[in-house]
């Protein structure tokens, strides 16, 4: 049986004195109210009113329910609203900083949709999962190798002077094939991970580049003003790029890519990144359709 429910009704009844006030004050229809009471009577095998006068009056057993009956029905209120306080509360989420401000409004407002509100925090690759692990964050956006991802976002190279083709391949930067300086390779601080950054170093390698014409930037800001201020190349995914207002090639010795996964203290929060929202975090990261 319903035992907030009839303890409700029981309250309210009580309250007023009369089965029809105590409905309206319950806010429900009165034969509503009488059922709940008379289920809260069989439940308890004992009677809570006397019907025998025209006002709804206690009897002494329903004297003695009614303190903690109140107290029932007090505590369901209050789990209501810490209920409705918890829907409101934000889920905090760790990033990519490399996702923009549009889109991830864009990841918010679709969760808002579905009655979740979200918070985001920008963090490297390797803190993310640390942040979930240290419940700084309930969810957060990890970086993986592409075949194991949710989401993967292919990576080429950006610059102001790219070659016409569809390609960059990456030996037409060793010494003497391009004329000045050595042109480099910045890596920004997202793609500072082992599945992106020494497929790229052992590319370098393998074509006769020098050690220093593949670096880690400390910044993303960093890696494009020394792209803008010369002939350096920026590995970064299309949508950055494009963000950038840089032309933008795949690679033609290999093809690297980001992948992210979820990692979530709670299984439900993870799910919903994967399944309602999927479609909004993959515009965030960059992925492609």
């Amino acid at each position: 049986m319903d035992l907030v429910g009839g303890c409700r009704a029981f309250v309210s009844v009580s309250e007023t004195g009369s089965f029809t006030a105590g409905a309206a004050l319950a806010r429900i229809p009165q034969p509503v109210a009488s059922r709940r009471i008379a289920a809260l009577e069989r439940h308890f095998g004992e009677r809570l009113f006397d019907r025998s006068t025209r006002r709804a009056r206690l009897t002494p057993f329903g004297r003695d329910v009614l303190p903690t009956a109140r107290r029932l029905v007090a505590l369901a209120e209050e789990l209501e609203q810490d209920a409705k306080r918890a829907r409101l509360r934000p889920m905090r989420v760790a990033v990519p900083a490399t996702c923009g401000v549009r889109e991830l409004a864009g990841l918010a407002a679709a969760a808002r949709a579905s009655g979740v509100h979200l918070e985001f925090r920008a963090a490297g690759p390797g803190e993310r999962a640390e942040l979930v692990r240290t419940s700084e964050v309930r969810v957060a956006l990890t970086a993986v190798p592409a075949e194991e991802g949710v989401w993967s976002v292919p990576l080429g190279v950006a610059g102001t002077a790219l070659p016409p083709g569809r390609v960059v391949f990456l030996e037409t930067l060793r010494a003497g094939r391009s004329p000045g300086a050595r042109r480099r390779v910045w890596i920004q601080p997202e793609d500072d991970v082992p599945h992106v950054r020494d497929r790229l170093l052992r590319v370098r390698d393998a074509v006769g580049l020098s050690p220093s014409q593949v670096a880690v930037a400390p910044s993303l800001t960093s890696a494009a003003a020394e792209v803008f201020a010369s002939a350096d190349l920026l590995l970064c995914s299309a949508a950055q790029a494009e963000e950038l207002g840089l032309p933008w090639r795949r690679t033609g010795e290999l093809e690297v890519a980001r992948g992210f996964a979820v990692a979530a203290a709670l299984g439900e929060d993870g799910d919903r990144l994967r399944t309602t929202l999927k479609d909004a975090a993959g515009r965030c990261l960059g992925a492609e359709r």
